[in-house]
Order: C-alpha cells, then structure tokens, then sequence
C-alpha cells in the first residue's frame, strides 16, 4: 500500500503524534517547558503542505510526566499555545491538540494505544470517518491506537521496523509529506 493508493481528499483527517514527529523527542525525559520544545527539521514546511490534503489535523499525545507530578497542566498547555502559534504563523494548521496526563498503569482510556483521544476529537469534528484518518507517530502504542480506532498507520523511524501495526514508516513527516504527492 502507498499513500496514493489512499486516494486522501479533504475529508480525511490525520491524527499526529507529537514527541518524535513534531519535535525532538528527549531521552529519558519529557519536554516540561516551552524552553525545551525543539521542532523537528522540515516540520513547519510539512504542516503547511498537509493542509491541502486533509479536512482535519489533530494532534494525540501522552503526557505522563503530568501524572508522574514532573510538570503541570499550565506548563503543557503553555507549550501547547505556543507550539501552535509557531505553526500557524508559518503557514500550518493543526485544529486540536489532545493530551492524556495519565500514568501508563493506570490503562486510562484516553492514554494511547486506548482511543479516547480519537473519540474526544469525533465528538469536537463529527466529521471524522477513522476509516478515512491516518495515525503518524513514532511508537508502536501510536500504530496500535491507529489499529484500535480503524485508521491507516504511519511509523516514523529511521530504522526499519517489521510489525503488523504498521501500514507504512518514513524517516520523517517531510517524508512522508512528500509521498503524498
């Protein structure tokens, strides 16, 4: 299956995971200020491109390090407002973040690979088909979230991964972007 063979029109959505797709995802730690937050090469030109393809971008994140007491709420939401801001100043377009501050041994419904996140943006855009959405993350929860909700799945990685979970991998979202073409 190629990206193309999606025949991906406006009434598509695509779901982005954030930490490792967006921006550098740190080793052994969270981004817990804004001062923190690194974009990732080739990001802003790929948001920009990707609004001509799909209806809806979302953006579905853990964020355990709220549950873990790490960092607050306000802080992830101040990164929040400024990482769209960047975005849309530069010509991008992400309609809504959604973030589950849940501990992984919790198993909360919205924390990936559950799909309560995929829901919460159902119910704010009744318009999402997930038969017509696509997961891009840099984990297997992201590819077994997209699988959960029905969605196509992308794996962003530089080294090859061999899992039923993954539809497709690129090494980056520009990659992937540019297969869209």
């Amino acid at each position: 299956m190629t990206l193309k063979d999606l025949n991906i029109t406006k009434n598509w959505t695509l779901f982005l995971d954030r930490d490792g797709v967006i921006n550098k995802k740190l080793d052994n730690d969270y981004v817990k200020h804004w001062i923190e937050f690194e974009f990732l090469e080739g990001v802003f030109e790929a948001l920009k491109k990707l609004d001509s393809f799909f209806g809806k971008i979302v953006v579905v994140t853990n964020q355990q390090g709220i549950g873990k007491g790490l960092y607050r709420t306000e802080d992830l939401e101040l990164i929040h407002k400024n990482m769209l801001y960047e975005i849309t100043y530069l010509g991008g377009r992400i309609d809504k973040v959604y973030f589950s501050p849940y501990l992984n041994s919790l198993n909360h419904p919205t924390r990936k690979p559950g799909i309560g996140m995929a829901i919460q943006a159902q119910k704010d855009f009744p318009e999402i088909d997930f038969s017509k959405s696509i997961i891009v993350g840099d984990s297997l929860s992201d590819m077994e979230f997209g699988r959960n909700a029905g969605m196509k799945t992308v794996f962003i990685s530089e080294e090859k991964k061999m899992d039923e979970r993954i539809d497709m991998q690129f090494s980056s979202l520009s990659e992937f972007v540019n297969n869209l073409y």
